[in-house]
């Protein structure tokens, strides 16, 4: 995902994701004096939207909106990280979490009070 490597340059860090066959879970840390996390969920549906149709994959790839979750503790990350991840599990997709082949982590989020 060479999309979520730009973050120093550009305000957002992503951190842990999960693609699945109908959604996208990703943990991003966003400097909102640099960027808005809309305006850059906004650059990732086009840049991903512009691959899949590259690959003849049909329109439309998202529903309009986003939900987002501010986490406030490493504790809370790490909790929200193990249940995401097990996505494709729950889904049978997979017998263990770390068999599926879209899921990763670009840069290490590492928790730091007063980041949300």
């Amino acid at each position: 995902m060479k999309f979520g490597e730009h973050g120093e340059t550009r305000g957002p860090w992503l951190g842990s994701y999960v693609l699945m066959p109908d959604h996208l879970h990703a943990f991003v840390i966003v400097d909102d004096e640099r960027l808005k996390l809309s305006t850059w969920m906004k650059s990732l549906r086009n840049t991903l939207s512009n691959t899949l149709r590259e690959k003849d994959v049909l329109s439309p790839h998202w529903q309009k909106d986003f939900f987002d979750h501010i986490l406030r503790s490493g504790d809370l990350y790490s909790e929200k990280w193990k249940y995401v991840r097990e996505n494709p599990v729950r889904a049978g997709l997979v017998k263990a979490w770390s068999d599926w082949p879209f899921v990763g982590e670009i840069l290490d989020l590492e928790f730091q009070r007063g980041a949300a």
